[in-house]
């Protein structure tokens, strides 16, 4: 069976793509476990920068994905053969300007995942992104909401919530709230899963649990969104 692709994508720098990538593929192998002996989960950097790359070699063994390094699109275009996983999650780089190397990223793609960090100035950089990249390829993506802080109070969120929903951009039902443990982790070698057994910890892996647990509902369908009225709709088709 070939594995479920899901690409993490946004035009605009420092919006987190590598920490969703990274932590969300560490929650989801946590979460369905080992499968014949075998890790079910692998994570792919496509990003020259290698920020993945050198997470992934601090943490070690203990890494709960198996991890490649790819910047060859020749590469890619095998990554739906890879029948001995059963999710891949992808991370681009900052600025998607390698037109091959996305191409065939989002043509191996089931789902774009769209981090995006609740301020004003992150909106268009994203609009960019899904009207200009994305939608074009008729690949269904959500949008994630990134790395709000409860303590600024929630005028932002609700702004970043109000603006997709008028756009109609598909998102989760879940944010990722600010903790200092993922800003810390790549430099400290550790996911989500390997934090501290705490109160903070115990809430900072919640959010990334609910968001796996999105992405795992909608394996074989088109991904879906609670819209302003609570109804959920498709994102889209291919």
């Amino acid at each position: 069976m070939a594995p479920r692709i899901r690409v993490i994508a946004n035009q605009k720098g420092g919006v987190g793509k590598t920490t969703v990538t990274v932590q969300l593929a560490s929650t989801v192998a946590d979460t369905i476990g080992a499968r014949d002996g075998q890790v079910p989960v692998l994570g792919v950097s496509t990003d020259p920068q290698a920020s993945m790359l050198e997470w992934a070699g601090r943490v070690g063994a203990a890494l709960p994905f198996d991890f490649e390094q790819c910047v060859d699109p020749a590469a890619l275009a095998r990554l739906r053969r890879l029948d001995q996983y059963a999710h891949v999650f992808v991370d681009t780089p900052g600025s998607l300007d390698n037109e091959g190397l996305l191409s065939e990223v989002l043509r191996q793609a089931d789902e774009v995942i769209v981090p995006i960090e609740p301020e004003a100035m992150a909106f268009g950089p994203a609009a960019r992104t899904i009207r200009q990249v994305i939608a074009p390829t008729g690949v269904p993506y959500r949008v994630l909401i990134n790395n709000w802080d409860p303590r600024d109070g929630d005028h932002d969120l609700r702004e970043t919530q109000e603006y997709l929903a008028a756009e109609g951009f598909p998102s989760f039902n879940t944010v990722i709230r600010h903790y200092k443990l993922h800003a810390r982790a790549a430099a400290e070698g550790v996911t989500v899963v390997q934090y501290a057994r705490n109160r903070v910890a115990l809430e900072a892996r919640q959010d990334f649990f609910r968001v796996a647990l999105e992405v795992l509902g909608n394996d074989g369908q088109p991904a879906r969104h609670r819209g302003v009225n609570g109804v959920y709709t498709a994102a889209g088709g291919r």
